[in-house]
């Protein structure tokens, strides 16, 4: 059989279920052999929605994708997944078989080792990525186990039963969701992802595979059990969240017991969103550590937002309120006076609207602690991601206008906290970063088009019910309405680079044919008529046939040659012919036929003139050539002065050159081309070694405003460099030299890449925030 065709032909339900090991007897055998069957069965269309939706990630990330390096990575990455998902397949089912033929020996093996091994014989650096990837593993089969505790509590026992050891958990549990995660890692090396990309695939794993096991286990345990294994066995775990409660009370009377509680339940920065690829935590866990830092942060500070008379509102009567406050604010709210409710006012906002048909004197309905909690959280959310924004821009107003709905979809839906791809947080975070990021500010017109839309999709938000649904809709259409926006821009930008490019190709060619022209004049100096046609026209005429043809072509030879002709360094063998080859080479750079006989008649004379026409004179005919305009001199204008209003307002619009000549030149002088400052050849040594894509801010002085520019070209040989809008419209145009000056003065400054989202710094400040207050609040007695 093929190896490669077999490699890549998808796996059939019931192929490869018999194991190669039969050192178990007949019936343990036979068992373990049909558990396998019906993983491989149960987990096919798992892997075959894992792949899909890590393919359709890499895509979406790759049209949202600033540096056509990344764009190239994703590309080049889900063209591995379509290609070779039936080889992970297949090694996938491989390494489930080889776990479930070595079950029980685990154990043994590794103890061996622990105990064989010296571990100062052992000692190597930690490699990030090794350990990062690691972790990640870690933590999809650890919330597996959580999520399935019930299941794999019967099932580690019953396989157990099976091979004679005690009850299996963990790495010992072959079909677990810790060696499922290895399964998913080992396999992955066959697609050959990039570190960054593998965290993604753990990612996809964990929803489409971990978090579907449930009927798989429930297949085995029915199976094993309708065999006579452990027919009576039932396992009733304490639910957690129950077990929190409970510790509740006791952690706000002992602040010690508080940072034990803890620790036993730690935040989950990658779970709660702080840029981890692995995604989420488990939920319960995520949202009642934040509610334990929370209340620790409390006790320190002696206070609280929840009332401690009343009776706790229900959930629906929470949502009623809730959704009377929205349409409240829709339609009484207009988007110039959004604003970040914090968590005190929201908390008094909901308590007014649930006692609003309350008697005088009557109890009042309060919030639940865990609404409460969760309103705060939501809230402090909130103020993090605003203060990631640019101040006074639109995407304030647009944040503002979503947290309600955001709110009342965290109260509803605790996998907010969870799920790192949850529609409600990727709304969220997609609509801020287009806001912040493309308008910036800017009354353009260019920005209407993508305002409009993103001010439809929050009014929407505003007034309809939350849910999965509506959120994934209103994601899917900006997610498109982006994807437009971008492949515009990068167009716009590959023709400003093009145009930059052969700008510098022509600059090139000039400068050969000025050197080559020199080298004539040297010998034999021209005058008159001759001097203004070789000085402005026909040098031009050697630039275009250099920039065709290349130095060594015969076409450019022979243009040579009729310059020599022209000088007199080479005999003229037919007038007349020359006449006609300085005519066609004039016409190639632009000048009129008629303009073109004129000179070559009256410079050669080799032809008969039209009766009753009088040429005109050489000195009339040096002024036209004077005035001629050069070949590339056009684009050359209008590019310095489109470029130029855009250093004197960041926020200009692209002007042509009508509207650029009467635009006001900057006060800034203009930095000079050389230097031999050495902080400036530092940083222009620095900005060398950059790739293209690199962002910068442009500061105005006089108004302070900001503008970032994109590094989108430069010339290694002329320093020559291009810089261009978000939009992919031209801005400043100026050298590496004169960039590293505004550096040096403060005026530009780098702009770092950073690996995350407006969102997920957002979540990394607030649980970094909660803990330090948690820590000021009860110090660590031993580290004082």
């Amino acid at each position: 059989m093929d190896v490669d065709k077999s490699r890549r032909r998808s796996i059939s339900p019931h192929q490869g279920t018999r194991l190669s090991s039969e050192h178990w007897p007949a019936r343990a055998q036979r068992l373990l052999e049909s558990c396998y069957a019906i993983c491989v069965e149960g987990l096919h269309e798992p892997l075959r929605r894992c792949l899909g939706g890590l393919e359709q990630e890499l895509f979406a990330r790759a049209e949202r994708a600033h540096m056509p390096a990344e764009q190239q990575d994703y590309f080049a990455s889900r063209q591995r997944v379509l290609q070779d998902r039936a080889a992970f397949e297949q090694r996938f089912m491989e390494h489930l078989g080889h776990a479930i033929n070595h079950i029980g020996k685990a154990r043994d093996e590794d103890g061996a080792t622990a105990a064989e091994t010296k571990p100062w014989l052992t000692l190597e650096l930690l490699d990030p990525v090794e350990q990062e990837q690691a972790m990640a593993v870690e933590q999809v089969g650890s919330r597996g186990d959580v999520r399935h505790s019930s299941m794999l509590y019967e099932l580690g026992y019953r396989m157990a039963v099976l091979i004679g050891a005690p009850p299996l958990e963990g790495l010992a549990l072959p079909i677990g969701p810790m060696c499922l995660a290895r399964a998913c890692h080992d396999a992955g090396a066959t697609l050959e992802l990039p570190p960054a990309h593998v965290l993604m695939l753990l990612q996809h794993f964990d929803q489409s595979v971990i978090q579907t096991l449930a009927p798989v286990y429930s297949r085995v345990n029915s199976h094993l059990q309708d065999d006579g294994i452990l027919p009576q066995l039932r396992s009733i775990p304490i639910p957690r969240h129950l077990s929190k409660q409970r510790a509740r009370p006791n952690n706000a009377a002992n602040p010690a017991n508080a940072e034990a509680g803890n620790d036993a339940v730690p935040v989950n920065n990658a779970g709660a969103g702080s840029g981890s690829s692995s995604g989420s935590g488990d939920s319960i866990a995520v949202l009642e550590s934040l509610r334990d830092l929370l209340s620790q942060q409390r006790l320190g500070q002696g206070n609280s937002l929840h009332g401690s008379a009343g009776r706790a509102a229900s959930p629906d009567e929470l949502q009623t309120a809730m959704a009377a406050l929205q349409q409240h604010f829709a339609q009484v709210t207009d988007k110039a006076s959004r604003e970040l409710r914090s968590a005190a006012r929201l908390h008094e906002e909901l308590l007014a609207q649930l006692n609003i048909n309350t008697p005088s004197g009557a109890p009042r309905t309060q919030l639940s602690p865990e609404q409460g909690d969760t309103v705060e959280l939501v809230a402090m959310l909130f103020e993090q991601l605003g203060q990631q924004l640019q101040q006074g821009g639109t995407a304030r107003n647009l944040l503002g206008g979503l947290q309600m709905p955001v709110l009342r979809m965290a109260v509803t839906d605790r996998e907010f906290f969870e799920q790192r791809e949850h529609p409600a947080r990727k709304l969220l975070d997609t609509v801020t970063t287009a806001a912040n990021d493309w308008l910036d500010g800017s009354d353009d017109e260019s920005n209407q088009p993508l305002a409009s839309k993103l001010e439809q999709l929050v009014n929407r938000a505003s007034k309809e019910a939350p849910s999965n649904d509506l959120y994934a809709n209103l994601l899917a259409d900006i997610e498109q309405h982006l994807a437009l926006l971008t492949r515009k821009t990068q167009a716009a930008e590959r023709r400003h680079v093009e145009a930059a490019q052969g700008r510098e190709r022509l600059d090139q060619a000039r400068s050969r044919a000025g050197e080559l022209m020199a080298e004539r004049f040297a010998a034999s100096p021209p005058r008159g008529l001759l001097r203004a046609l070789l000085d402005r026209a026909w040098s031009d005429v050697l630039a275009l046939t250099l920039l065709r043809h290349g130095e060594k072509s015969d076409d450019f030879a022979a243009q040579l040659k009729i310059t020599d002709q022209l000088l007199g360094s080479v005999p003229v063998e037919d007038r007349l012919h020359l006449q006609q080859d300085v005519e066609s080479g004039l016409q190639q750079i632009g000048m009129h036929a008629e303009e073109a006989e004129q000179v070559a008649q009256r410079l050669i004379g080799a032809g008969e003139v039209t009766p009753g026409v009088e040429l005109p004179s050489a000195t009339d005919l040096a002024m036209r050539l004077k005035q001629h305009q050069r070949l590339g001199e056009h684009q050359s204008r209008t590019d310095s002065a489109v470029s130029k209003p855009a250093a004197a307002s960041p926020d200009a619009k692209p002007a042509t050159a009508t509207t650029a000549a009467a635009a006001k030149p900057s006060p800034t002088p203009a930095p000079p081309t050389t230097t031999t400052d050495p902080r400036v050849l530092r940083i222009e040594q620095r900005l060398r070694e950059l790739p293209f894509g690199s962002w910068f801010e442009f500061i105005d002085p006089a108004s302070g405003q900001i503008a970032r520019r994109k590094l989108a070209w430069y010339s290694p040989m002329s320093g020559r460099c291009l810089l261009v809008s978000r939009r992919g419209q031209r801005g400043e145009e100026m050298t590496m030299v004169q960039l590293a000056h505004e550096i040096a003065s403060g005026r530009v400054c780098e702009v770092t890449t950073e690996r995350e989202s407006l969102l997920d710094r957002a979540w990394r400040n607030l649980t970094g925030k909660l803990r330090q207050k948690a820590n000021a609040a009860h110090p660590d007695p031993q580290g004082a």
